[in-house]
């Protein structure tokens, strides 16, 4: 018996499928090739459609790296919902998945937007608020998954200090050239100081 052919994509999915192509091109090239290098034309390339079909999506390089914002907060809220939803976890876990979410290619495309937004102001007010709303999502999964322990008074703050101070220690692999070795000690470092904060 002959197997059963797959239903035929939708207009809609396609849609969704080549635009999910094109921000997910668009992640590759700010990590590949920087803020400057990321154009509309290489974009539509590395997403494997031509620029024509680009176009009904996203008519300019600001429009996608718009999307691009709002695409790349997803994936992070995304990454650390998957480790805190539907389970306790301990400060150290928590601040591990922290520190997991700002490594690999989805920070990195953020880093190039963060400053690439400091002399373009329509991208820093995107990115603005784009922090802010993916720290609150980020604060709220902590919440549940810490449960009690953050309800106490001023541990958001803490816990906004945290994700400030692994920014940072994340900063050292670019801005001193660190080892993988070096930036694993030095997080080991400020996950300790921070376990003390957030406790």
């Amino acid at each position: 018996m002959a197997s059963a052919r797959p239903r035929p994509r939708t207009q809609a999915e396609r849609r969704a499928e080549t635009r999910a192509a094109l921000l997910d091109a668009t992640v590759e090239s700010l990590v590949t090739y920087g803020y400057a290098g990321t154009t509309t034309g290489r974009i539509a390339e590395l997403a494997g459609v031509s620029r024509g079909a680009q176009t009904p999506y996203f008519r300019s390089r600001a429009e996608l790296v718009g999307a691009a914002v709002i695409h790349l907060s997803e994936l992070r809220v995304a990454t650390v919902h998957e480790r805190f939803s539907g389970k306790e976890v301990t400060v150290e876990e928590g601040l591990d998945a922290l520190w997991e979410e700002h490594q690999g290619t989805v920070f990195d495309a953020a880093l190039e937007l963060w400053v690439a937004s400091r002399t373009d102001e329509e991208l820093r007010k995107n990115m603005v608020k784009v922090e802010r709303d993916v720290a609150a999502a980020i604060a709220v999964e902590a919440q549940s998954a810490l449960g009690p322990l953050a309800q106490r008074p001023g541990f958001h703050d803490d816990l906004m200090f945290a994700l400030a101070t692994i920014r940072g220690v994340t900063m050292l692999r670019i801005s001193h050239g660190v080892s993988s070795k070096t930036l694993a000690e030095r997080w080991r470092q400020a996950r300790e100081k921070l376990v003390v904060i957030l406790s």
